[in-house]
C-alpha cells in the first residue's frame, strides 16, 4: 500500500470543512432531529466508501485504515464545532448544536471537541500512515483506544443523568460508532505482535531485581498509593460526603464537582471504579515479575486519563462553566498542579513499561542454553 493513501485520508478529512457549511446550510430549513441524523449518518457511510475506493488499487491489509478514515473526517468536524463556540468562525454547525447535541455547547463538550481535533485527529493520522507503511502501531492504538472510551462513557453518561438528560434526541445515536468501533478495533490491535527485544538473559536479569533494587519502579509505587488515595477520595466528594475534610475540598479546590452538567462527578465515579482497580493490579505488576498483561493496560489507562485529565481541567477553568463552579482563582495553581501530576503518572508508568518490558515478560528458555 503506497504511502501517498495516508495523504489521500488527510485531504479527505479536510473535505468535512465544506460538508459541514453546506450541512448547517441545508439543515436549516428542517428541525427534524431524525432527518439530522439520518443525514450524518448518510455522509459518515460516504466517506467510508470514498475512502474504499481511493485505495481499491492497492487496498490496506489493515480493515481499521476505513475506521480511522472515518473518525479523522469527524474529528475535523468536532475541530469546528470548537473554534465556532470559541466565536473564531460561524455558521459551520450552529444548527447542529441547537436541534442535534446542545449539550456540545457546554465547557465539558467544549473541551472533548477539541481534543478529538486535536490528539485524536493526529492519533488517527499516525495510525494511517502506519498502515500505509505497513508498519505496527500497537502502542498508539491502544493509547487511543483508552482515550476515546473514557470520553464516550463520560460523555454518554453525563449527558443522560445531568441538566441536559431531557434534551438527549436522536442525534445522541451517532455516539454508537464510538463504543463498538474502539471495542473491535481494541481487538485486533492487540493480536499485533508485541516487539521483543529483549534476550531471555536480560528478562532473567531484570526479573530476579526486587522492588527496592529498582528506585523507578519504587517511584511510580508509592506515586499509585497516593493517586488511588486521591481517587477514592475525589469520589467520596463527587457522592457529596459529609465529611468536613471533602466539604472543604468542594468548596476551595473543586466546586466544579457540584456541575449539574454531571460531567464532572461521572468522571471522578470512573476514577474510582476505573483507575482505583487498575492501580492495584499494577501495583501487583511492579511486585510479581511476569505480568504480560500490564504493559497493554498501562497504555490503555494512559490514553484514558490524558483524555480525561484534558477535559476536567479545561472545563474546570472554562467561561462556559458558570462561575460559581470554577475553580478560585487563589487555588488554582494547587489545582493545576494536583490535576497535572495526576495525569503524568499514568504517562510515565506507560512509557516505564514500554521502554523496558523485561520485568513483565514471560520466560523464555535462551536457545543457546540448550
Amino acid at each position: 500500500m503506497a504511502a501517498s493513501s495516508a495523504t489521500r485520508v488527510f485531504v479527505l478529512s479536510l473535505v468535512s470543512i465544506p460538508v459541514a457549511y453546506l450541512f448547517n446550510a441545508l439543515s436549516t430549513n428542517s428541525s427534524n432531529p431524525w432527518t439530522i441524523l439520518i443525514v450524518a449518518f448518510l455522509i459518515l457511510i460516504s466517506i467510508a466508501i470514498v475512502a474504499f475506493f481511493l485505495v481499491k488499487k492497492k487496498p490496506p491489509k489493515d480493515h481499521l485504515f476505513y475506521v480511522y478514515t472515518v473518525f479523522a473526517f469527524t474529528s475535523v468536524v468536532d475541530l469546528i464545532i470548537g473554534l465556532e463556540q470559541d466565536g473564531l468562525i460561524d455558521g459551520y454547525m450552529t444548527h447542529y448544536l441547537k436541534e442535534g447535541e446542545p449539550y456540545l455547547s457546554t465547557a465539558h463538550g467544549h473541551m472533548i471537541c477539541y481534543w478529538d481535533g486535536s490528539a485524536h485527529y493526529l492519533m488517527y493520522l499516525l495510525m494511517v500512515a502506519a498502515i500505509a507503511w505497513e508498519q505496527s502501531y500497537r502502542n498508539i492504538g491502544l493509547f487511543w483506544v483508552g482515550s476515546i472510551l473514557m470520553g464516550t462513557v463520560v460523555f454518554v453518561s453525563g449527558n443522560l443523568v445531568g441538566k441536559y438528560g431531557t434534551k438527549v434526541g436522536p442525534a445522541s445515536l451517532l455516539i454508537i460508532p464510538y463504543f463498538v468501533l474502539p471495542m473491535w478495533a481494541g481487538l485486533q490491535i492487540c493480536k499485533q505482535p508485541l516487539p521483543n527485544e529483549s534476550t531471555p538473559k536480560a528478562i532473567e536479569i531484570d526479573q530476579k531485581r526486587t522492588l527496592m533494587q529498582r528506585p523507578l519502579d519504587l517511584a511510580l509505587a508509592i506515586s499509585l498509593i497516593f493517586t488511588t488515595s486521591f481517587s477514592i477520595f475525589r469520589g467520596l466528594v463527587a457522592l457529596d460526603c459529609p465529611a468536613k475534610v471533602c466539604r472543604q475540598y468542594l468548596q476551595q479546590q473543586e466546586p466544579y464537582l457540584r456541575d449539574p452538567a454531571a460531567y464532572p462527578k461521572i468522571q471522578m465515579l470512573v476514577y474510582m471504579f476505573y483507575s482505583v482497580p487498575f492501580s492495584v493490579g499494577t501495583l501487583y505488576g511492579l511486585l510479581v515479575p511476569g505480568c504480560s498483561w500490564l504493559p497493554d493496560l498501562a497504555l490503555l489507562h494512559a490514553g484514558g486519563l490524558a483524555q480525561a485529565q484534558f477535559s476536567h481541567i479545561g472545563a474546570s477553568l472554562h467561561s462556559r462553566t458558570p462561575y460559581m463552579y470554577r475553580v478560585p482563582e487563589d487555588t488554582q495553581l494547587a489545582f493545576l498542579i494536583i490535576n497535572g501530576l495526576y495525569c503524568i503518572l499514568p504517562q510515565l508508568l506507560a512509557l516505564r513499561c514500554v521502554n523496558s518490558p523485561e520485568f513483565f515478560l514471560k520466560r523464555k528458555e535462551d536457545p543457546k542454553t540448550k
